[in-house]
């Protein structure tokens, strides 16, 4: 019986491409999007194997009616891959309220409504594999993407709590994390009303050296990490991912290092 995947997100980038991987393995799919219409070619071409779904991860009673759909017309739903989301780009300060709460809202609140929509069934089946897709930037910082940053570090926390919580139920919890992909997010993400004093920090950013992967790469590990029998709590995808992440995970020993004196001086 072929294992049904659900993935959100699915009109483009990573979402489209790994639901055709999948799609092609003999999976089932339950492929989301905002716009249905974008999943036109995966319906033709795959037939019954993929279900096409509206839905707006913002919007918690839709998540929650999607999971059902999913659910009764497959009969189980053993992936999830959370991968709906965007970018805002701007400074910290240039950054309004309605922008900040939209980034949560669907980057972090949509990825929460959805594991939790899915825990039920999957604890039912006393299996499942839940996949947040995080970013290296849940693990350590870039400067004008300060909301990105923290609503992936706030799904870095959830999703290491989640995980010892659901493993005595047959459910794996995983966090992919890539560096930067020429993926549409940093094209439909949305920027914030630009303040000149920041002019200086974005230049400097922009100007920094980048190696962007290439989407499609990532399929064959996506498939690989949902048939190995014991995956892994973090995934890191991208040859930039490891470098980058290693160089700020030992800055922060150091000073940590550095400070212990203080720091055990303080317990009391």
């Amino acid at each position: 019986m072929s294992k049904t995947v659900l993935i959100t997100g699915a009109s483009k980038g990573f979402g489209k491409a790994w639901a055709e991987a999948f799609l092609a393995k003999g999976y089932n799919v339950a492929a989301t999007a905002r716009n249905v219409e974008t999943l036109d070619d995966l319906k033709e071409k795959y037939g019954d194997s993929v279900l096409p779904l509206t839905l707006d991860v913002d919007k918690r009673e839709e998540s929650l009616s999607v999971v059902q759909k999913v659910h009764q017309h497959f009969g189980s739903i053993d992936i999830l891959i959370n991968n709906a989301g965007y970018a805002l780009t701007g400074a910290v300060e240039e950054t309004n309220e309605q922008e900040a709460r939209a980034q949560f809202e669907t980057n972090f609140f949509g990825t929460l409504w959805l594991t939790q929509a899915v825990l039920p069934i999957m604890r039912d089946q006393k299996s499942g594999h839940i996949i947040q897709v995080s970013s290296i930037l849940g693990l350590a910082t870039l400067p004008t993407m300060g909301l990105y940053n923290a609503s992936k570090f706030a799904l870095e926390g959830l999703s290491e709590t989640l995980a010892t919580e659901v493993k005595g139920f047959g459910i794996n919890v995983t966090l992919v994390e890539p560096n930067g992909y020429a993926s549409n997010i940093w094209h439909t993400g949305i920027n914030t009303q630009s303040n000149p004093v920041y002019d200086g920090v974005k230049k400097a950013f922009s100007e920094s050296e980048t190696s962007f992967g290439d989407v499609a790469a990532t399929a064959p590990a996506l498939i690989k990490l949902v048939e190995t029998e014991n995956p892994p709590l973090r995934l890191l995808l991208g040859k930039v991912a490891l470098p980058f992440v290693k160089q700020n995970y030992e800055q922060r020993l150091k000073v940590w290092e550095e400070w212990n004196d203080v720091s055990v001086e303080a317990h009391g």
